[in-house]
């Protein structure tokens, strides 16, 4: 009810009326469903497209290296935060039970947050182990 009533534009940023009485858990489980209904379609749109963007460059990260503990460990954590996202809005469009599981980046609670900050940051560090491809008709020293 509440992602179907935001429409396009949504109700506006805090215009919020499912998450005080009718909607359990909105902080956390449903959050979803809030940015549905406060930011509308556009808002959900940017959101997976913010998930999607995440993913596009975890697998950048995982094509270019030749580590296979780097890519091990990326793909996991790619897995692990784009599987968590995908069940958290499956649950709220009622595609998946109930788990329990948080929206990476959004849902309220610290560790789960600080976890997914902390693997955000090893795949920023598996980044910079790429080498950068070399340019044409420059001479290595």
């Amino acid at each position: 009810m509440g992602l179907a009533s935001g429409g396009i534009f949504g109700l506006g940023l805090g215009n919020s009326k499912e998450k005080y009485g009718w909607l359990p858990h909105a902080e956390n489980d449903y959050i979803f469903a809030i940015v549905g209904e406060e930011l509308g379609l556009i808002g959900c749109l940017v959101v997976l497209a913010l998930f999607t963007l995440y993913a596009v460059g975890a697998f950048h990260i995982i094509r270019k290296t030749r580590d296979p503990f780097i890519r091990v460990a990326a793909g996991g954590i790619t897995v692990w935060i784009i599987g968590q996202a995908l069940i958290n809005i499956g649950v709220v469009l009622r595609l998946v039970p109930v788990l329990g599981i948080p929206l990476p980046f959004m849902s309220q609670g610290g560790t789960a947050l600080l976890a997914v900050l902390m693997a955000s940051g090893v795949l920023l560090a598996f980044a910079r182990t790429l080498t950068a491809p070399e340019e044409p008709g420059k001479v290595a020293r």
